[in-house]
């Protein structure tokens, strides 16, 4: 299950609203809804996000963490260390290795450890031609 997953089924439990009535009011499957709770589809699109929020209600800060959740809910993904240091692809190998092995403990430390870490600006992309 992904972090968007897990709070838009805490989301829909809160609000007595089963996956098959949730689905049908996003005009999506019932199938769809319940890979996009699992992790099983790729993260959702802007657009999905912001029906889930007017179906459910919600707005502000609890709206942008659903977007924040989603922004963060790839089940696979790639992690591009070109021009990074040695170590910092040797430390995305190991994880992408290891990670299945990991026990939960030691995964809540990686993740508190990483949400604490300053983050970067984006990476401008160069433009060709």
């Amino acid at each position: 299950m992904t972090p968007f997953g897990e709070r838009l089924r805490q989301l829909r439990s809160e609000r007595s609203m089963s996956l098959k009535e949730m689905a049908e009011a996003l005009g999506v499957s019932a199938a769809y809804l319940s890979a996009l709770e699992h992790g099983r589809r790729g993260r959702p699109t802007h657009a999905m996000v912001v029906a889930i929020c007017a179906q459910l209600n919600i707005i502000w800060d609890e709206a942008d963490e659903l977007h924040r959740l989603a922004r963060l809910s790839h089940p696979r993904v790639t992690v591009d260390t070109a021009g990074l240091s040695p170590a910092a692809t040797e430390l995305a190998n190991l994880l992408a290795e290891r990670i299945r092995k990991l026990p939960p403990d030691r995964v809540a430390r990686l993740l508190d450890l990483l949400k604490s870490a300053p983050t970067a600006p984006p990476r401008r992309r160069r433009r060709t031609g």
